[in-house]
């Protein structure tokens, strides 16, 4: 059967809101890392077959396939061609996903995934209000259809009613989740203070290093905070911050690796995206890791690192609870509520900090999931080479 490789993988650092980043055209962020990203493989760019990127609310200066785009931008190979991918938070990790099966499949050798996202521009879910408000549109997307009503009520369809059901299933306190929040920075912190980042990121500009995690959080100040909803557990302190930022990587066939030279870094053990429940909307990886791993004939066991994105601290908390993974392999190094959450970019973005972590501490297997609009989940696994 023929090897997906991963052989290259570079991020920005993170912006915060209105931070280092706020004004940078997405198109630019793009093709900032996919600049770097050829340079760093030294791979002729011309030998790329596409670009794959994910990408959310692709309006504006986000319209147009951003993939093609931040291509250009960096001033690389007209002749290569790019696709942007939306599953949501999960975009850039499907992204990969639809690389490595090209390459799976024997069809392609060379193809970048990554992902894309300046949120301080374009707010979440922007692009649907500006698409529907001229053409006299003010309800969301489930609106108004007959079947989604037979089928699921008008119950509220959004992520911060998802993570309050899930705190309500999984019996998780607001003091649980803000312990956590305060882990995910600490650790966010001990990684950058460490130079655990420094390989993986391309900064930009003055822009050098994460610009998420506060160091003068505590528990008694996240206890301050309102809840997000009225009567509700969770604050802006457990959820996943708004951010921008890019992410790339590069995949390569055994052909690939042979005619370029090329050092594969790790390969593709397995890959699968799995959905559930749409109103609960953030559970999904609770069953698609159940399901990676029967498919993959694997346990957690066998799991040395995981990356799960931290969209609120209850996502997390209920998955813990439901594989009974060891917390000390989970999210090592921070998560998105400490280091952000860069929607189309995150998926790529774990990955590539997985696999450093893997080779700063010589693991061999790293499982990445995370949770995504509409009740789906992606999953995958690598093993370091």
């Amino acid at each position: 059967m023929p090897e997906a490789y991963i052989v290259e993988a570079v991020r920005t650092p993170v912006g915060r809101r209105s931070g280092g980043l706020a004004a940078v055209h997405p198109a630019d962020l793009g093709a900032h890392v996919l600049k770097a990203l050829m340079e760093r493989s030294g791979v002729d760019p011309a030998a790329v077959e596409d670009v794959v990127l994910g990408c959310l609310d692709t309006v504006g200066p986000q319209a147009g396939d951003i993939a093609r785009t931040c291509w250009l931008a960096a001033g690389l190979p007209e002749e290569v061609p790019g696709v942007t991918v939306d599953r949501q938070c999960g975009s850039s990790q499907q992204a990969l996903h639809f690389a490595a099966q090209g390459v799976l499949s024997g069809t392609q050798d060379l193809v970048v995934a990554g992902g894309v996202q300046n949120m301080s521009q374009i707010p979440i879910a922007f692009a649907s209000r500006q698409a529907a408000e001229p053409l006299g549109l003010t309800e969301g997307p489930y609106a108004g259809s007959a079947g989604w009503r037979a089928r699921y009520g008008d119950q509220p369809v959004n992520q911060f009613h998802g993570a309050e059901l899930i705190a309500e299933k999984w019996h998780i306190s607001r003091r649980d989740m803000e312990e956590f929040a305060l882990r995910s920075h600490q650790r966010a912190l001990r990684a950058i203070d460490e130079g655990r980042f420094d390989r993986e990121l391309v900064p930009y500009g003055d822009v050098t290093t994460d610009e998420g995690p506060r160091r003068d959080t505590s528990l008694e100040k996240m206890a301050a905070l309102k809840p997000l909803i009225d009567g509700g557990r969770l604050t802006a302190a457990v959820s996943s911050q708004v951010s921008d930022g890019a992410s790339a990587m590069l995949l390569a066939s055994e052909r690939a690796v042979r005619e370029h030279g090329l050092t594969p870094r790790a390969r593709i053990h397995h890959l699968s995206v799995r959905g559930e429940d749409p109103i609960r909307m953030l559970s999904a990886p609770i069953p698609a890791t159940a399901h990676a791993l029967k498919k993959a004939g694997m346990t957690l066991d066998d799991i040395d690192l995981v990356e799960i994105n931290e969209a609120f601290a209850s996502v997390v908390l209920a998955w813990l609870k439901e594989t009974g993974a060891d917390p000390e392999k989970v999210n090592v190094n921070g998560g998105a509520i400490a280091l952000g959450h860069p929607l189309g970019a995150t998926g790529t973005k774990l990955m590539t900090t997985l696999l450093h972590e893997l080779e700063r501490t010589g693991g061999r297997y790293g499982l990445q999931t995370m949770c995504e609009g509409g009740g789906q989940a992606n999953v995958t696994i690598i093993e370091r080479l």
